[in-house]
């Protein structure tokens, strides 16, 4: 026997069945969920950091829309909300590493 206790895809069960196996399972509530969304969130940005493909940033990616649904909220509102703090603060596309900021005379810009 294998534990796990974590939160899987809502498919796994069924997944696990059709081959034959058994597995014990337990719905979450509200205040859980977002415990264990939150580590599979973590979990899956950790298996991104060791491996960063599509395939590992599409499983960030489906963790994200079900957090959108806990800060009632839709993705397509987050992506909207993306794009909105893109044009008014950018992307990261150029690549800029800030390394300090002083107080400047005004007018004067270091940047």
């Amino acid at each position: 026997m294998i534990y796990y206790n974590k939160l899987v895809r809502d498919k796994i069960p069924e997944i696990i069945l059709l081959k034959g196996k058994s597995c014990k399972t337990r719905k979450l509530d509200g205040d859980n969920f977002l415990l264990e969304i939150k580590k599979k969130l973590e979990e899956e940005v950790k298996e991104f950091l060791s491996d960063p493909s599509r395939e590992e940033l599409a499983d960030i990616l489906e963790v994200v829309d079900s957090l959108s649904l806990i800060v009632g909220s839709s993705f397509n509102d987050v992506l909207q909300i993306k794009e909105e703090k893109k044009q008014s603060r950018g992307g990261f596309s150029d690549h800029i590493f800030l390394e300090y900021v002083t107080e400047s005379k005004q007018g004067e810009n270091y940047i």
